[in-house]
Order: structure tokens, then C-alpha cells, then sequence
């Protein structure tokens, strides 16, 4: 009688710690001011018309594209956690779970493909640099030898104009975009590199209007995909997402609500896969 008490009290006790952990689990979906599940989306914080906090929340092209996504795997804009996705931290953040996928000017390589997968691509930049509006000695990518050049940690793009266009470029590493806009407006450098849709972003801003100008020289195709993790099956539902966005029209609606300001001459949209070398 006595072995039989303390056995159902063990089993009472079982039960509790069952359901507290069953209640306390996939802390990444739950919502605890009313149960409903969430979603981590990585995005830039300091991209106009690509992603950008502002006090007024978060806007730009990638935003629009991620809450279009997430819509279609069945969470609303408030069940999005947004999570900043500076350059050189995109896989480490999608490797430890940090965040469920990456829209965040996120540009697939061969490199990156080892370590993450991607669904897209979504869009097609070139890379470009972003001058002086009175700078006349810039007129090509040869004309970088010798110049200050600035890009940000993690980025491929100033290592690319070194390697293969100007290898006498004098690169300048910054943890921001917005830093390396400071130091082209100081002249600490002489040109920003990325790719042209986050530079007509920043130099369609109204503070800086008329004192920066696009280079146009389409350097290299950048195909912006949509980082998860190796393995995972949000890739194709991710797809899927991507192909009825352009089919609907709401594509082509988000590029002219980020871009035309700017008027940034964008590509078509890209088909799932098409990975422009």
C-alpha cells in the first residue's frame, strides 16, 4: 500500500514535469502574451530601400519580400521577430538557429552555398560603387588603383574589384555601410563598393541628395537569394512563396516602392534557380 502511494505520486510528479517542458519547448514559436507561434527573420538594419529600422519599424525591398514569405507560411507581420543580419555573422546565425531564414541583400556564391542553403533568387543587382557627385577621376574600375575603397566586413564586394579589376585598390574594412558613407562624404575614402540597388538606397536618401553618384558599371551580377539552413525544407516552401509574389504582382509593386525613388533600373524578376554568373 504504501510502495503504491509513493508510485502514484512519482507518476504525478512525471506528469507535471511533461507538461511544464511540453509547455516551455520551441521557445521560438511560442508567443507568451497569447500563445501564438512566432518567426525570426534576419534583415539588414542600415540598408535604405533594402532593410532599414526606422522609429516608425522596418522598411525596404527585403522587408517587403520576408513578410510576403512569412505571410504565405502562415505568420502575420506580428508574428515576425526581425533580428539585425550584419554581413559577416549570416551563417553563424543560421547554423545555431538564431533565425528561420536571411533576407538581407544576401547574394548567393559558391562559398556560401557550402554552409547554407538558399532559396531564390529574388533579385539581380550588379555591384557598382558609389562616388562623389563632384568626383571626375573615377570614370572606371580601373580608376579605383590607388583609390581608398571601402566595403564591409563579410562582404565580398571590395575583395572582388581588388582580385579581378583593380589590384592596386587600397581596401578599407567598416562594420557598416552607413560608416563607409561617413567616411566618403569626409573623404577618408574615395568610393563605396556594394551592390547598385543598396547604393541608389542611400544616395536617393534626402539628406544626401545630389552629393553622391552611382558609377554604372554593372561589375558583377548579384543574385539575392534567401539564406536558411543547410537541409532545411523551408527552402522550397520559401520557393513557392517567391513564384507567387512575382505571378500576383506584388513583386514588381515592392521594387517600385523601394526603388523608383531612386530611379533605380532594375532587372526582371530572376526565375527560381537562375543563378546569373
Amino acid at each position: 500500500m504504501k510502495l503504491r502511494k509513493v508510485t502514484a505520486a512519482s507518476a504525478v510528479t512525471l506528469a507535471l514535469a511533461v507538461s511544464v517542458t511540453a509547455c516551455g519547448g520551441g521557445k521560438k514559436n511560442d508567443d507568451s502574451s497569447g500563445g501564438g507561434k512566432k518567426i525570426a527573420i534576419g534583415i539588414k538594419y542600415d540598408q535604405p530601400g533594402i532593410g532599414q529600422q526606422t522609429p516608425q519599424g522596418y522598411t525596404g525591398f527585403d522587408v517587403d519580400v520576408a513578410t510576403y514569405v512569412a505571410k504565405k507560411l502562415g505568420y502575420s507581420a506580428k508574428q515576425i521577430e526581425w533580428k539585425q543580419s550584419k554581413s559577416a555573422d549570416r551563417e553563424t546565425m543560421l547554423q545555431r538557429g538564431d533565425v528561420d531564414f536571411i533576407a538581407a541583400s544576401y547574394s548567393i556564391t559558391p562559398e556560401r552555398q557550402k554552409k547554407v542553403d538558399f532559396a531564390g533568387p529574388y533579385l539581380l543587382a550588379h555591384q557598382d560603387v558609389l562616388i562623389r557627385a563632384d568626383d571626375s577621376t573615377i570614370k572606371s574600375p580601373s580608376d579605383l588603383n590607388k583609390k581608398k575603397l571601402c566595403s564591409v566586413a563579410g562582404s565580398t564586394s571590395a575583395q572582388n574589384v581588388h582580385d579581378k579589376l583593380a589590384p592596386k585598390a587600397q581596401l578599407q574594412q567598416y562594420p557598416t555601410y552607413s560608416a563607409c558613407l561617413t567616411g566618403l562624404q569626409s573623404k577618408a575614402i574615395d568610393a563605396l563598393t556594394t551592390d547598385d540597388s543598396i547604393l541608389a538606397g542611400y544616395a536617393a536618401q534626402p539628406q544626401f541628395k545630389g552629393k553622391f553618384k552611382l558609377g554604372a558599371f554593372k561589375m558583377t551580377n548579384e543574385n539575392y537569394g534567401i539564406g536558411v539552413k543547410k537541409g532545411s525544407d523551408l527552402k522550397a516552401k520559401i520557393n513557392k512563396a517567391l513564384e507567387e509574389m512575382v505571378s500576383d504582382g506584388s513583386w514588381k509593386t515592392a521594387v517600385e516602392k523601394n526603388f523608383g525613388p531612386a530611379n533605380y533600373k532594375n532587372e526582371p524578376a530572376p526565375k527560381i534557380g537562375d543563378i546569373k554568373s
